[in-house]
């Protein structure tokens, strides 16, 4: 028998100093920078800084356990990357990661396109400074207090500044803040759209320009996808980031401009101090501004956002007008056709579809065209449903007057229309209304002209400070559109505002309608007349058959006397006088 015959049994032990991890010895040659290996489901994933890690190293880190035992078999091969194509994409640099909520990390550096995801431009948001004086609508002759606020911004291209409007109405002074800056710079207002809420303003100091890139504006978002809300609201002093998805896109309410126009709604949460902050995509481009959020009880999380549709509208009307100039709006009031009856007494055929015009705006440019009881089919050659909506995106619709929204000042629409079984089409030019009763003043003081204690001042203010607003409103709003001089582009309405102390007042609040037989146009004539009235009496014809009457020399004298009781400056402001 041989003297090398195999024993039976077990093998015998190996000593403790020659045990060996069974691993494969991968060392990172200079052509091969980032590799990637696992074992025991441990992955370890060098840094490009340190490309030469011995294969000793290696296997120190991954010997972690003190117990670990070598595998039994063949070491496990793998995969060798053979061209360049087949290697994985380089990792970034240590020291460019920051943990994320998904769990995983957010690189920014110099990374692969696709690798990380883009982090949206804060440096271009920044924080609104304005110190505000409101006019004091009972006391027209003065302002009330100076108070301050705060809210956000962002720059766009042109050296410029996008905000809300109600962030800087009836400013006295803007200023901007930079972040991460300690200065606050001197703003200029270029224009403000009350109807839409945007206010754009820029900077004439070089300094605060450098280093600001301007926010690249993205698409109109779809339904869930992610947004980034980025400002200065309250709870802190530096930037503050807020994300959520789109929840709803329609027509919405601008509560600033009391108009309606197309938003956002979005789940993130916005709070004072938010306005006019940039609302981002995933991609870091702006898709809104925040402006306003609905506060409920039962009510969470929802906030709005100008999108960008009406954001381009704003832009694009201040260069090309070099000024603002607002939305045109189709002067109409609508009604459903849903009901089917109501579509056969209205001689609509099966396959005609539109809404019914209950009235027509009497100031409008549509008055001249269009009736009541005409049915609107079709706007700029979209067909319009029974419900008042057309189509928008796909699985989605919108109502018409997104259409009409998307023009501008001076441009041109063909309107079908049904009336008297006949289709008719007009094509009407859109213009933005004027109306007798303004809903805004747009930071200019209020007009007002005093005589032997009355104070006479225009609707808007009127309706804009009394506790009983709402019922004035429906008021003014349902009788004012009756009177003679709707005619007229310089009426307005003018109203009896109320009454200093004086023995000729007396306690009233109505609507001047004529003066000494004469209709009323608006305050500037009623002051005019007033002024070169010859008469004994001075006679005031107010709504609901009151009247007031005045005499002349009496009255003037009052006037006089009344001014230096007050302490007011003069019996009629600034813009009566010229």
């Amino acid at each position: 028998m041989s003297e090398h015959k195999r024993k039976r049994g077990r093998k015998p032990k190996i000593p403790d100093a020659e045990k060996t991890l069974d691993l494969p010895s991968i060392a990172a040659s200079a052509d091969d920078d980032d590799v990637v290996f696992s074992v025991s489901n441990v992955e370890i994933i060098p840094t490009t800084t340190n490309p030469s890690i011995s294969s000793a190293a290696a296997t120190t880190t991954n010997n972690h356990h003190p117990d670990h035992r070598p595998r039994r078999g063949r070491p496990r091969k793998h995969p060798k990357h053979e061209t360049p194509e087949e290697k994985p994409p380089p990792l970034p640099r240590a020291g460019h990661c920051r943990p994320a909520e998904n769990g995983g990390a957010d690189f920014a550096g110099d990374v692969e396109p696709g690798v990380a995801r883009v982090v949206p431009a804060m440096d271009a948001v920044v924080k609104v400074f304005c110190v505000h004086t409101e006019p004091n609508f009972s006391l027209p002759w003065q302002r009330k207090r100076q108070y301050s606020s705060s809210s956000s911004g962002f720059a766009i291209g042109g050296r410029r500044v996008l905000t809300n409007a109600h962030s800087v109405e009836h400013y006295t002074q803007v200023k901007l803040k930079k972040r991460g800056s300690d200065t606050k710079y001197l703003a200029t207002v270029l224009a403000i759209g009350t109807e839409c809420d945007i206010a754009m303003l820029t900077v004439e100091d070089d300094e605060f320009w450098e280093g600001v890139l301007p926010v690249e504006f993205g698409e109109l978002p779809a339904l869930q996808d992610a947004v980034t809300v980025v400002g200065y609201p309250i709870g802190g002093d530096t930037i503050s980031v807020t994300s959520g998805v789109v929840s709803r896109i329609e027509i919405l309410s601008y509560v600033h401009g009391s108009t309606e126009l197309l938003g956002l709604q979005i789940d993130a949460a916005i709070n004072s101090g938010n306005s006019g902050g940039p609302a981002f995509n995933d991609k870091g481009k702006c898709v809104g501004i925040a402006f306003q959020s609905l506060k409920h009880e039962d009510v969470e999380n929802i906030g709005y956002v100008i999108p960008t549709p009406v954001i381009m509208h704003f832009i694009q009307d201040y260069e090309k007008n070099g000024a603002y100039t607002g939305f045109p709006l189709l002067g109409v009031e609508w009604q459903k056709m849903e009901n089917p009856d109501l579509r056969v007494a209205m001689s609509m055929k099966a396959d005609q579809k539109g809404v019914r015009i209950r009235r027509v705006d009497p100031t409008a440019p549509e008055s001249e065209v269009l009736k009541p009881s005409d049915i609107i089919l079709s706007f700029d050659g979209i067909d319009i449903a029974n419900d008042g909506t057309v189509p928008f995106r796909h699985g989605e619709r919108i109502g018409f007057s997104y259409l009409v929204s998307q023009k501008y000042t001076g441009d041109s629409a063909a309107v079908k229309v049904l009336r008297d079984s006949k289709i008719l089409n007009f094509n009407i030019t859109l213009a933005t209304h004027r109306r007798l009763i303004p809903s805004h003043n747009k930071g200019r003081p209020p007009s007002y002209y005093i005589i032997a204690g009355f104070v006479f001042s225009r609707c808007l203010y009127l309706i804009s400070v009394l506790s009983m607003e709402r019922i004035m409103n429906m008021k003014l709003r349902s009788s004012f559109w009756t009177s003679s001089c709707i005619q007229c582009h310089n009426c307005q309405m003018s109203s009896l505002l109320w009454c200093l102390r004086s023995p000729l007042c007396l306690n009233c609040f109505n609507k001047v309608l004529a003066f000494n037989g004469n209709p009323v146009k608006n305050l500037k004539s009623l002051a005019n007349m007033v002024e070169n009235c010859d008469d004994e009496f001075l006679k005031f014809d107010l709504e609901y058959d009151q009247v007031v009457v005045l005499r002349t020399k009496t009255s003037k004298a009052a006037t006089l006397d009344i001014l230096a009781t007050h302490c007011i400056p003069s019996a009629m402001s600034d813009d009566l006088k010229n």
